[in-house]
Order: structure tokens, then C-alpha cells, then sequence
């Protein structure tokens, strides 16, 4: 069987039986793609006598810079740990304003309320839930700094139009790709048009190291204060102050502790060569959701932006506010794996407390976040596995 081309519903159920679609069995919400290459690969590290960063994660830089087609690349502890870091060095701090979205994972704000700035939340477009950008110029202040869109489930930003707006006001923009490692819209990839983007290894991403992260960018200046802050601000980095004649070093910086070590990028190497592979397989299974799906009329799921290519990260299905949690329990009593991605984060209690935020203020983030639901999607899903979350999910909204 070709296991890259797309099929139709009809067309697995001529495969496999309804019987075969209907056995009880257990679905993960996610399983990676390690084996033994990415084994081998991380054994050839514990052999050697340097195990963080170093050689190792440098190659896994350039790598990943060739890929995205961007020249300059970072690797870090998360991509939060990028976020932070590609915002402090733009020098954004105390009493600046930076816009963003309520509908994604906490950690795109919380970047920015560490790096000492205010998070504004701009909502979201009812299709895609990414920001809408026809709503960032109302945000606007004299204290905005920076725009950091997130290209939530894969699908990527309005990034011409965002840049735009960006040119227009001077205001700096960092991608929080966490998502779209592998996605394009209008010609146009992620970090091509901003002043870097960054991308998560977590587990549930398409290549991981199980935690991880990288900075990427057109900006030599913003990868090297990127670098300089991710190892506490010193001029010298482990491998530069052990495998070579010992020179004294200096702290130029006050910096973190978030860089990446040999050991995870070992893990991400083999990874980054499967990707289009992986992508490939992904798209298979989200297709066949949407085709088995798409006449439901309890059922909606976002779209796809025209002329893009999704990087297939998560399939999210919308669903009646007041039915999701129902869904959700009806599914984990199946043995389906779920979760929600993401609940609109200005009311989650911190933020509330913090910044005053009421609900109402984000009515198309907050609708969203009530009806999502996130279906398991992974190149290891079986089309068996799919049919069950389809048939049991069909069965459970028709109670």
C-alpha cells in the first residue's frame, strides 16, 4: 500500500472492515518517531566525553538552518526559553507593550511578562483562531514595542499583512512557531519575514528531543545575543573553555541557563531528515479526519488558510461549549487520548489577577477555547486508529 497518498472515508472502509473499525483498543494522544537511528545517534554521544552543548548542537544549527532557509539558528532548552531570550534582545523590558494572541499555549505570554513587558491580547479570526490582524493596529500604543503571532495548530499567520503593520509602527516581531516547523502561506515561510521565530521540540512536536527549542533567524546580531544570553552572558561556552587551551573568560551579560546540550540534538538529527516524511504522514490522517468529519453538523474544525501549506500539527475539532467536557469524558472512557488546545488564556486565574482581564474581553478566543477538543494525530496513527476515534466520536455526539 503507497502510505503517502491521501484516501477518501469511502476508501478505508473498503480496506478495513467495520468490525476491524470497531475493535475495542487504546489510542495515545501522541507516540514519537524514535528508533534505532535516533538510538544510535544519542549512544555515539555518551560515548564521546562532552555531552553538552557542543559539536553536536551546532551541527543540528546548521541543519535546521538549512531546512527553514533562514541563516542563522539557535538551539535552546524550550521554545519558551527562545521566546524569552529573542525578546530580551531586542531589548524589550519594563513598560513596553508587546501584542499577541489569547489563544494558544501560556507560555507565549508568559515570555513576555518575564522579559519584564505587558502582554496585549488582540482576538482571534473565527476560521482559523490565529490572530486577527485586522485587529492589531486598534492595539497599537505608544508604548508597543513588539508583535509576536502564533501559528496555532500548524497554520500560519497572516505574516504580509502582520509584517505590514509591523513596518508601519517600527515595532519588532518574533514568531512563536511552536507549531509550523513545517509551514508556508502566501510563498512566504515561517521566520522569513520577522526578526526571528522559534520552534519547540516538546514531545508532541514533530521532531523532539523531549524538551528543546530553537531561535532562528536572518539577524546575525540577534543570534549572537540569543547565544551570548542562553549560557549565562559568559564570552566563553563549555566547549570553547574544555577542549581548547584555557583562557580566562568574562560575564558580559546577565543571562540564563537555556541552552541546549549534545545529548538532544543527537535525538533531533536523525529526526530532521524524516520530516518531510512525517509531514507527509500526518497530512494522510488529517485529510481522512476531515473527510470522515466534514459532514457532521455538530462537528466543525478549523481551516486552513488559501494558498498555505499547514504544517498538520494537531487536528482540533469545535464543538458545542456546552457538550465539550461531555465529549472529552465520553472519549478518555473509550481509551482515546485528548486534550484541549488551547482554553483562552487572558481568563486562566494568574492572568486574571495580574492584568484585570475579564470575560467577554476575547468573545472569539473564549468561544473557542470552550469548543475545542485536540483528536491524537501522528505518523505511528494506524488508519485502524482513526477509524475507532472517528466511529466512537460519532457515536458519543449522537447520544
Amino acid at each position: 500500500m503507497d502510505e503517502t497518498r491521501s484516501y477518501k472515508a469511502e476508501e478505508w472502509n473498503n480496506i478495513f472492515t467495520l468490525k476491524a473499525c470497531c475493535t475495542e483498543m487504546k489510542v495515545e494522544f501522541f507516540r514519537h518517531n524514535i528508533g534505532g537511528e535516533e538510538k544510535q545517534s544519542i549512544i555515539s554521544v555518551l560515548d564521546s566525553i562532552f555531552l553538552t552543548t557542543g559539536k553536536v548542537v551546532n551541527d543540528f544549527e546548521e541543519k535546521l538552518s538549512s531546512y527553514l532557509g533562514l541563516q542563522h539558528c539557535v538551539g535552546l532548552s524550550s521554545c519558551t526559553a527562545a521566546l524569552h531570550l529573542g525578546l530580551v534582545a531586542l531589548g524589550i523590558g519594563p513598560g513596553d507593550e508587546v501584542i499577541t494572541t489569547p489563544m494558544t499555549f501560556v507560555a507565549t505570554s508568559l515570555a513576555i511578562v518575564h522579559a519584564g513587558a505587558k502582554p496585549i491580547w488582540v482576538d482571534v479570526e473565527k476560521q482559523t483562531g490565529n490572530i486577527n490582524a485586522e485587529l492589531i493596529e486598534g492595539a497599537i500604543t505608544e508604548r508597543t514595542k513588539a508583535i509576536v503571532p502564533v501559528h496555532l495548530y500548524g497554520n500560519m499567520c497572516d505574516m504580509i499583512k502582520i509584517k505590514n503593520i509591523a513596518d508601519k509602527y517600527g515595532l519588532y516581531v518574533i514568531e512563536d512557531a511552536a507549531h509550523a516547523l513545517e509551514a508556508e502561506r502566501d510563498g512566504v515561510r515561517v521566520g522569513e519575514l520577522a526578526d526571528g521565530a522559534c520552534f519547540s521540540f516538546y514531545c508532541t512536536k514533530s521532531i523532539t528531543c523531549g524538551e528543546g527549542g530553537a531561535f532562528a533567524t536572518n539577524r546575525m546580531d540577534l543570534a549572537e545575543k540569543v547565544r551570548l544570553l542562553s549560557l549565562h552572558g559568559m564570552t566563553k561556552g563549555a566547549a570553547e573553555r574544555y577542549q581548547r587551551l584555557y583562557e580566562h573568560w568574562d560575564m558580559v551579560e546577565l543571562g540564563w541557563k537555556y541552552n541546549m546540550n549534545n545529548i538532544q540534538a543527537a535525538l533531533l538529527i536523525p529526526q530532521l531528515k524524516k520530516i518531510e516524511c512525517y509531514w507527509s504522514k500526518r497530512k494522510r490522517i488529517y485529510e481522512y479526519y476531515v473527510d470522515s468529519l466534514k459532514d457532521s453538523p455538530e462537528i466543525d474544525f478549523p481551516k486552513i488558510p488559501p494558498n498555505s501549506r499547514s504544517a498538520y500539527h494537531l487536528f482540533t475539532i469545535w464543538v458545542s461549549p456546552e457538550r465539550r467536557d461531555i465529549l472529552l469524558k465520553g472519549l478518555q472512557e473509550e481509551n482515546i487520548g485528548v486534550a484541549v488546545n488551547y482554553r483562552a488564556i487572558h481568563l486562566l486565574s494568574k492572568f486574571r489577577e495580574t492584568f484585570g482581564n475579564r470575560r467577554g474581553d476575547y468573545p472569539v478566543a473564549e468561544k473557542i477555547g470552550a469548543s475545542t477538543i485536540s483528536l491524537p494525530l501522528y505518523p505511528k496513527l494506524k488508519i485502524q486508529e482513526a477509524n475507532y476515534v472517528i466511529e466512537k466520536l460519532k457515536r458519543i455526539i449522537d447520544v
